[in-house]
């Protein structure tokens, strides 16, 4: 189903076409002033130049060209050839209804299945989860949603860091303590692995160990392999309960280590084919391109003592991925600080014919989450904190918040830390994807877990009161309508409820999950105004309640859905 601003552009650009002028030229959006109009169309200043005439003089005769169409209550020329556009509240209240009936909200599916594959969160194996790994997860969780909505097949990919000299590093001090081989639990490996480090460090006869270690495993000794897959038992089950926390879904489970026997074939062939050459004792790949504005170095596939790098393993991964899911895209859910690293995998990829033109390689980038000193956010001990700390903080200060607000307080204590947890989890999710995702953030514990302002709180509040309003009127008898009749009162939510399929389709598009978040906030704020200045329960006439309980109901939908692409659940009340 297409949006109304989809449907008025296929009107001005047939007017458009008429006069001889490219069709896009009639692209209609949703005004920038909506006290002067609902739509607006700027085609005509662009057709000018195309045209040689003054866009004044293009847009009046586009605007007579549509004036024989039914669907517009206004239409005039502003400025040097701006054309806004009015609809009619019966065509308004055609399209709602249309909407209203839709199972996808009017939102078109735009893929048959295709598969995407996205590589997000990146824990490392024998590490606590920190808030580092906060936000690759919480947007990549939220596009894979986002891409699987939209009709592909989309694939969650956790990458574990299991593989190379970290494990080498804690196998070698297990060793050296005489407890290889013996049960660890994650707070002995969170204790080992800074050690290991360390004593590699300050020793080099240990970091050697360190590296034979890693060989050893690397080649399947029997003894370094079960206590390595020990490591990732316990750390696994570690990461399924933050994950599980945070409602953040992976369908793979795979590391480094997944890829290793595919590293030599893929190195030989790309050595046969002469992509990969010698360079002062290692094996790279020259990744320069004509055109390039900044240096570009080659992508170090082996190291001059034959070690592997991490660039060798993401594309060998590349290779994996290609041969087990056939995906038309990858990306790749990571700190923007590691743009020049995927950069360099990606042309790597490319130019050695491990992935075709026509595939997607993107890094979605994402900045730093800070505290309030604008500095990378860390404990008040100045460590970094664990996730489940983080998480932990959210809820008691949810619980606080709850209690403040009077709400939740007729309720058990179970459906109170389940209302506490969804809070929490609400305010940490939103609180993260409603910046833009290459934009750093602040995290405040404070601002983000009002029930007040541009916060999760907000919107969950919203949410329910919007239940209980619909409840309630189902208890009095009264039901949502089939169609919609539209007061000046009702017309700013009305309309708003129609540009869901374009937000959708930018979100999409571009990988910004805020574009959401904003669209959800609106939501919240014009369904507050139009609950402030409406009857609804009280409204006498039958006709205006039913439509304006229709309203609620599609009000209430949207916000189920988007705040469901966001990975966010609503409780049932507050």
């Amino acid at each position: 189903m297409a949006s109304i601003a989809e449907k008025l552009t296929d009107i001005t650009g047939a007017a458009f076409a008429a006069l001889d002028l490219p069709v896009e030229l009639g692209q209609v959006r949703v005004s920038d002033r909506p006290d002067l109009a609902q739509f607006q169309c700027n085609g005509a200043m662009a057709a000018s130049k195309m045209a040689k005439k003054n866009p004044r003089e293009i847009a009046q005769a586009v605007v007579e060209a549509l004036q024989s169409h039914k669907e517009f209550s206004k239409i005039e020329i502003a400025g040097p050839g701006f054309i806004n556009l009015n609809i009619t509240d019966d065509y308004l209240a055609s399209h709602l209804a249309q909407s209203a009936g839709d199972e996808r909200l009017g939102v078109e599916k735009i893929a048959k299945q295709e598969t995407i594959v996205l590589d997000y969160g990146g824990p490392n194996i024998a590490k606590p989860m920190h808030v580092g790994h906060l936000r690759s997860s919480i947007i990549g969780d939220s596009l894979r949603r986002i891409c699987d909505f939209a009709g592909y097949s989309a694939i969650g990919d956790v990458h574990m860091g299991d593989w190379g000299r970290p494990m080498g590093m804690i196998l070698s001090v297990l060793e050296a303590r005489g407890t290889l081989g013996e049960p660890v639990t994650m707070d002995q490996l969170e204790e080992i692995y800074p050690a290991a480090a360390k004593a590699c460090k300050e020793d080099e006869a240990q970091m050697e160990k360190a590296r034979e270690a890693t060989v050893k495993l690397q080649d399947g000794d029997e003894t370094y392999k079960a206590a390595w897959k020990q490591f990732i038992d316990v750390s696994v089950k570690g990461m399924k309960k933050n994950f599980d926390a945070l409602g953040v879904h992976f369908d793979l489970w795979k590391g480094e280590a997944d890829v290793h026997e595919l590293i030599a074939p893929m190195v030989n062939k790309l050595k046969t084919n002469g992509f990969a050459v010698e360079s002062e004792g290692a094996l790279v790949i020259s990744v320069e391109q004509e055109g390039d504005k900044k240096e570009m170095p080659p992508l170090i596939l082996l190291k001059s003592d034959g070690g592997v790098m991490y660039g060798t393993t993401d594309l060998a991964t590349i290779v994996e991925r290609m041969e087990e899911n056939n995906p038309v895209k990858i990306i790749y859910v990571v700190d923007q600080r590691q743009s020049l690293h995927f950069e360099q995998v990606f042309r790597a990829a490319y130019k050695g014919g491990i992935v075709p033109e026509n595939i997607e390689l993107t890094h979605a980038g994402f900045g730093t989450m800070n505290g309030p000193d604008g500095k990378p956010f860390k404990t008040r001990a100045g460590g970094v904190m664990r996730l489940e700390d983080l998480i932990s903080m959210g809820i008691e200060k949810a619980q606080a918040r709850l209690a403040e607000a009077d709400l939740a307080r007729d309720m058990d204590k179970g459906e109170r830390a389940d209302i506490a947890q969804k809070v929490a989890i609400a305010a940490i999710k939103f609180a993260d994807l409603q910046n833009n995702r290459i934009a750093d953030y602040v995290f405040d514990i404070d601002r983000m877990t009002s029930f007040e302002g541009k916060t999760g709180p907000y919107l969950l509040y919203q949410a329910v009161r919007i239940k209980s309003l619909l409840r309630k009127a189902e208890g009095q008898g009264f039901k949502p309508g089939k169609e919609f009749l539209l007061r000046d009162s009702d017309r700013s939510l009305a309309l708003l409820l129609t540009e869901l399929p374009n937000v959708f389709e930018g979100a999409l598009k571009n990988y910004t999950p805020h574009l959401l978040c904003e669209y959800a906030y609106r939501l919240a704020q014009e369904f507050s105004s139009f609950y402030a200045a409406c009857h609804i329960l009280s409204e006498e006439d039958e006709a205006l309640r039913s439509s304006r309980l229709a309203l609620c109901e599609l009000t209430q939908s949207q916000i189920v859905l988007v705040l469901g692409l966001l990975g966010i659940k609503i409780p049932e009340r507050m």
